[in-house]
């Protein structure tokens, strides 16, 4: 996975050069997206992998089915992910962009797990307060964990706060074995 990485990261920078130079960091981040969930396909991965298909069908198959709005930009990209055959490393090429691209804005990905379904009041209040104590937008990605019991786990970046009941009880535990 780190090789993959390493080597989606040029075409990253590059995609997000294009995109910052043309003012269209929110359009190239949605196509990425597309781009993206069309390369993971366990059939299109077929695809690429078919030694049958030449770079030209390749790419008019992508486009194809990315549908219509790819700029001149997006669609000369497809063009090189596939004669450098890197069109596989969407997924990680698409990753790195919006990292580039939330560095750029000033916003933080946020994980919030909850041991229970937020209502949209809570998850408001709960990224206001974050979004002060970080001072930085934050982008919430929320999931439900019922092996929390209860409360929350919230990770921004390196930081990571457990206010989960099973993270106090662990806590507990650790301080009794003490």
């Amino acid at each position: 996975m780190a090789e993959n990485v390493t080597i989606a990261r040029p075409y990253a920078d590059a995609a997000f050069e294009l995109a910052r130079g043309a003012g269209a960091l929110g359009p190239w981040s949605e196509a990425l997206d597309r781009l993206a969930a069309i390369a993971a396909d366990p059939q299109m991965r077929d695809c690429i992998a078919d030694p049958k298909l030449t770079d030209d069908q390749l790419i008019q198959l992508v486009l194809g089915l990315a549908g219509e709005g790819l700029s001149a930009e997006l669609q000369n990209f497809v063009r090189v992910l596939v004669t450098n055959e890197r069109l596989q490393l969407l997924p990680e090429i698409r990753d790195l962009f919006v990292q580039l691209k939330n560095e750029h804005e000033g916003v933080q990905e946020a994980q919030i797990a909850s041991a229970f379904p937020l209502d949209d009041a809570t998850l408001t209040n709960l990224k206001s307060d974050l979004e002060a104590r970080f001072k930085t937008k934050l982008n919430v990605q929320v999931s439900v964990d019922p092996e929390l019991i209860g409360g929350v786990r919230i990770a921004i970046g390196d930081e990571v706060i457990d206010a989960s009941v099973r993270g106090k009880l662990a806590n507990m535990a650790a301080a009794l074995k003490n």
